[in-house]
């Protein structure tokens, strides 16, 4: 343990923003995982669930927790999904 008291301060600091950073990135796995889930389902209320998971994704770039690249990647690559199985379920 640290006793300079900036760096025990920022061991303290670094904790919570790891704890809340791991609980955002849970809750757009589990966002990305229920509309994907919905779409091969064909569930009533996919498009709200890819909506909150684009929101999730968004949040989590907008409070720094994802790189913006890495959210426009996962955006676009749940969009692809959703294009991919919607038109196979049509065709």
């Amino acid at each position: 343990m640290a006793n300079i008291k900036s760096k025990i301060t920022r061991i303290k600091t670094n904790e919570k923003s790891r704890i809340r950073n791991n609980a955002i990135k849970s809750r757009v796995r589990g966002a990305i995982k229920k509309a994907k889930l919905a779409v091969m389902e064909n569930s009533a209320n996919v498009n709200e669930l890819i909506a909150k998971a684009h929101k999730e994704i968004n949040t989590a770039v907008s409070k720094g927790v994802l790189h913006k690249n890495n959210g426009s990647r996962k955006n676009s690559r749940l969009d692809a999904f959703v294009n991919k199985h919607l038109n196979a379920n049509v065709a």
